[in-house]
């Protein structure tokens, strides 16, 4: 065999690089001026740390005049820009630290590989799929962020088989007069609750008026609205209306009427079943799950236990409307965990520990959003409620402010704030304030204890003259890694700041928080903006500083992934299922289009991969080299026919596989795997006794089809489900409020305050 050389007049050459077929298609194709041609094979990650990716591919490589290809491997370390919300990861540079070829291959043509790759990867890998890399990252190699000392004690849980809605009040209400509105109004809550001068507290939501003698109710529907209220019905009504994602979709008279409003000023939940609950069996298993309800209620025929999953955390209880108990994924029954992809409650599989679905949870909610911030420009603006006020935080150096709705942290009297994911710096607590290039010592202890809690979780990657390069992962939109799963909330019920004004904490319980695996935690049924206040913080209030929302990026997301009874996000057929009524409330699929998690683009000094808010195109379709997905027995995985040509995978010592039947020059049957020997270019079966060799193979595959699928149903997720318009007879829509240019995920306040509930 004649070495492998190349005339390297053309390193410096013109390149044109070909994806094969589809945007996401692989091999892709880089062809030289010289009629070289290098096949780049899909990544094979082997770490994502902050804005790093390293992986391994297989390559192959026909130098001009070569009838075959000599195949090989090489490692790169490249920088990217993730975005979260259409979940693509964007290949900013690429360092190719080593390539592996036969011995025949000349270290000129390896060379020239090397600098070809570094120069077209970017190009080549400029749009990658998130769902892809989380599936084939190694989990038992990935350093995991892991939170500890969360408080999992149960919050009370109110369980109502009429329609229902749980008022969450933070602490006492505290009054404020509204010169807007001449009323006084209760300003620690996001609803909107007032008191008039009848002495009558009234209600308002879903565009209709409840009466109490009581800020804590009980609460009674009435038509009988004083007409000095319209203005704060008008009021709230062309804040709602002014959102994109809002729909004026209330029937008149009594329809829609709540009759159980449950008012609490401390942690609760509440979960409700239409009429009785009705019960359904899981395939396989022991467990039965409340098919008219909501949320997420089960029955263990072995056991007799109820288990209700809210805010990611599991409780068990011998009745349905008794006394919970916090139980941890791990100790859960063993059924759980065979719940079916596919199925209607295939949801909950995130919260089960040692299922695949748990697992890439965890991957995901480590991989960050990033940006990089302009130097000069990028600024913010803090403000107290009087002279700044400091706490210390235990176990660390560090005093967070407690008297303002900002993120600000003193360390040996340096200050440091986080706004919208960017950290800055100042030498005093009033500013002003510049970009940071780096986090003060001991972020890292901070405890759960604390609601700076959020902000470890905020990070610097790198400096430059102009830029500072940064990101967040999940956990300061208040997505924890917790017990091998993903919770909400730390479980804390922080105390609020109340002075002149008003400013809320993280908040864990109160809102029946589900998770959804692609953009993670939203509101629970019974919520929208038709309920909340959106003009806390905001115009409606006249100036008025706090708020119950606090700062834009604290308030919870209001979209809502779940409008029908069963979920189906792992597998086939997903979103084959209708809306089902509850209490005159006509369920649809509801997903507000101007929704955006990446709170970078509500900067206007930083550089995002993803800067607009509204819309979001529309990725390709199916690649050619892969069948539409069928049903199997684990959809997601199986189930799908693939071009082998084009499934080549490389080991971490670089050897390359395929798995073989559809190529030529192949021996052995078809479906088993073949190693490449390159020194007479031909593929070789791969002995049965390298059974280690064949089952990291298999799990490799296995990787990136579940990887493809995930992408597959996310896109459907957002192309079918999401822009369904609610009927006339009044489904909640839930968006954000655009009055205050709020920001995907949330963190207010659970609430506090010893005061009991009153139901009425």
């Amino acid at each position: 065999m004649n070495t492998v050389r190349l005339v390297i007049l053309c390193v410096f050459a013109a390149f044109g690089f070909t994806a094969a077929n589809a945007q996401y298609e692989w091999p892709k194709v880089i062809n030289a001026s010289d009629g070289s041609v290098i096949k780049v094979y899909e990544p094979q990650p082997e770490s994502f740390a902050g804005n790093v990716l390293k992986s391994r591919s297989a390559i192959s490589f026909q130098a001009a005049g070569q009838t075959e290809p000599v195949f090989g491997t090489f490692w790169s370390v490249s920088t990217v820009e993730t975005d979260r919300d259409n979940r693509r990861v964007s290949v900013q540079s690429v360092h190719v630290p080593n390539v592996k070829f036969p011995s025949d291959v000349d270290a000129n043509a390896i060379s020239f590989v090397k600098t070809t790759l570094e120069a077209q990867l970017p190009a080549v890998e400029s749009d990658l799929p998130l769902d892809a890399i989380l599936t084939s990252l190694d989990e038992t190699k990935e350093e995991k962020k892991l939170s500890s000392n969360f408080n999992n004690k149960p919050p009370k849980i109110y369980y109502a088989s009429n329609p229902s809605l749980l008022i969450t009040i933070d602490g006492t209400p505290k009054l404020k007069h509204n010169s807007d509105w001449d009323v006084d109004a209760v300003v620690n809550t996001p609803f909107t609750i007032v008191k008039n001068n009848d002495n009558n507290y009234y209600l308002y939501g879903g565009k209709k008026w409840y009466r109490a003698k009581d800020a804590l109710g009980p609460y009674n529907y009435t038509s009988d609205v004083p007409g000095n209220l319209k203005k704060i019905e008008t009021s709230v009504n062309a804040a709602n209306n002014a959102d994109p994602g809002y729909s004026d979709s209330a029937a008149n008279a009594r329809a829609n009427v709540v009759s159980d409003i449950i008012v609490t000023t401390q942690p609760a939940e509440l979960i409700q079943t239409k009429g009785d609950p009705h019960f359904t069996s899981i395939d396989g298993t022991s467990l039965q799950y409340a098919d008219n309800s909501e949320n997420d209620i089960f029955y263990n025929q072995n056991d007799q236990q109820y288990y209700v999953l809210i805010s990611g955390r599991w409780f068990t209880s011998s009745k349905i409307d008794g006394s919970w108990s916090y139980i941890s994924s791990g100790s859960l029954p063993s059924d759980f965990a065979k719940i079916p992809e596919g199925s209607p409650k295939d949801n909950v599989l995130a919260s089960i520990a040692g299922t695949q679905a748990a697992r890439e949870a965890v991957m995901d909610a480590q991989i960050p959003q990033t940006a990089k911030v302009d130097r000069r420009t990028a600024t913010t603006n803090v403000t107290y409620d009087g002279a700044p006020r400091f706490e210390a935080i235990p176990g660390t150096h560090l005093q967070y402010a407690t008297n303002t709705q900002s993120s600000v942290l003193n360390y040996n009297g340096r200050y440091y704030a986080v706004d919208k994911g960017v950290w800055f710096v100042s030498d005093s607590p009033t500013g002003p304030w510049t970009v940071s290039t780096d986090r003060p010592d001991d972020v890292e202890s901070i405890p759960p204890s604390s609601p700076a809690y959020n902000l470890k979780y905020v990070y610097v990657y790198d400096s430059s003259p102009d830029y500072v390069y940064m990101g967040y992962t999940p956990g300061y939109l208040n997505n924890y890694v917790y017990e091998a799963t993903v919770v909400y909330g730390t479980g804390y019920a922080y105390t609020p700041w109340w002075g002149n004004y008003y400013y809320p904490r993280p908040y864990t319980w109160g809102f029946g928080v589900s998770y959804n695996p692609w953009w993670g935690w939203g509101l629970g049924f019974g919520f929208s903006t038709g309920w909340f206040n959106v003009g806390f913080g905001s115009g409606i209030w006249g100036g008025w500083g706090g708020g119950w929302w606090g700062p834009a990026i604290y308030r919870p997301p209001y979209h809502y992934w779940g409008g029908y009874y069963g979920h189906g996000y792992y597998g086939h057929g997903y979103y084959g299922r209708g809306g089902y009524g509850y209490g005159g409330f006509n369920r649809t699929v509801v997903y507000n289009r101007t929704t955006v998690n990446n709170i970078y683009n509500y900067r206007r000094d930083v550089v995002s991969n993803n800067r607009n808010i509204g819309p979001r195109r529309t990725f390709g379709s199916t690649p050619r080299n892969v069948n539409t997905p069928g049903t199997g027995s684990n959809p997601g995985i199986g189930g799908r026919s693939m071009n082998n040509n084009n499934r080549v995978f490389s080991d971490r010592q670089g050897n390359v596989y395929q798995q073989g039947g559809r190529t030529t020059n192949t021996q052995g049957n078809a479906g088993q795997w073949q190693q490449r020997n390159n020194s007479n270019r031909s593929w070789q079966p791969v002995d049965n006794n390298r059974s280690e060799v064949i089952q990291n193979l298999n799990r490799q595959q296995q990787q990136q089809s579940r990887g493809e699928q995930r992408t597959q149903n996310f896109q459907q997720f957002r192309n079918n489900a999401g822009f369904s318009r609610p009927s006339s007879s009044g489904a909640p829509s839930f968006s954000r409020p655009s009055s205050s240019g709020g920001g995907g995920f949330s963190r207010p306040s659970s609430g506090g305050g010893g005061s009991r509930p009153s139901r009425r």
